[in-house]
């Protein structure tokens, strides 16, 4: 875990367990994902490192954020200021999404192969997932030729590898055994 995660963590779970609260969780998720998106640019984070105070930077921030941030959004990135933090607004916004997902029990599922999935095959991947997962799985599907045949499946710590390249790895590494 990173030390910008372990500062983003508290300000993450605040923020989520407000939103929970009072029912806005989706908008909490785009504003907090718009505020990571801002001070990660190159250009802005330029712009900030001309600024003296943290204070100050939040204004920046608050400024190019308007019209994505509430009052609430405004008080958060105001507190991190305050506490020195504005460096982990896009770790707390990659946090908050991490809950949001557990929250409404979704999985990212990372699936190479060496050849585009056609739609029916997805489909039954899916399937397949969600009984396996008991989450609702949103799939990012990319092609990687190097692993010749099958699949390599990727959601969160579990990683399937039914791909012939992995096969073939695993029956190399035991024959040098």
């Amino acid at each position: 875990m990173s030390e910008l995660t372990t500062i983003a963590r508290p300000y993450a779970k605040a923020a989520f367990e407000l939103a929970v609260e009072k029912g806005t969780v989706e908008a909490w998720n785009e504003m907090l994902f718009f505020a990571g998106q801002v001070t990660s640019d190159e250009q802005v984070q330029a712009l900030l490192g001309s600024i003296a105070t943290e204070t100050q930077q939040s204004e920046i921030i608050i400024k190019l954020c308007a019209e994505q941030l509430n009052e609430q959004g405004q008080n958060l990135i105001k507190l991190m200021a305050e506490n020195e933090r504005l460096a982990a607004i896009p770790a707390v916004a990659e946090l908050f999404a991490e809950f949001k997902a557990d929250y409404d029990k979704e999985i990212e599922v990372d699936v190479v192969s060496a050849t585009a999935l056609a739609d029916d095959a997805q489909a039954k991947l899916v399937a397949a997932l969600e009984k396996r997962f008991a989450r609702k799985v949103k799939l990012n599907c990319s092609i990687d030729e190097a692993i010749v045949s099958g699949l390599v499946i990727k959601a969160g710590d579990t990683v399937i590898d039914g791909s012939v390249r992995g096969k073939l790895d695993r029956l190399a590494t035991s024959l040098q055994s």
